[in-house]
């Protein structure tokens, strides 16, 4: 699961993971206060760290230029729930920039 920046989206990240989920979360949060008792029998694992957007920008900033890529569209691949996982390794393929998945 992914959650990005809010203290709601942290929460609802954190209480729809199962037990001994994982949640990852890149970049900022913004006033997000995760304390240990709200999560401690939750056995969900967290994992987080700066995004690392300098490494990136040079190249979508020229690809946005060239009118290869279109920055205002979110969404490049829409699945069904159940191919989360072909969702990630797209992305992880660099197939997808971002997926959505549907129930």
């Amino acid at each position: 699961m992914e959650a990005v920046g809010t203290p709601e989206a942290m929460t609802q990240s954190i209480n729809a993971a199962r037990p001994g989920g994982h949640v990852g979360f890149v970049g900022v949060l913004h006033d997000v206060v995760l304390r240990g008792e709200d999560i401690f029998m939750t056995h969900v694992h967290l994992h987080g760290g700066p995004a690392p957007v300098r490494r990136f920008l040079p190249e979508l900033v020229e690809l946005i230029w060239r009118r290869q890529i279109d920055p205002g569209k979110v969404f490049d691949l829409e699945l069904p729930i159940d191919q989360a996982a072909e969702g990630y390794r797209a992305m992880d393929e660099r197939r997808a920039i971002k997926v959505l998945l549907r129930p």
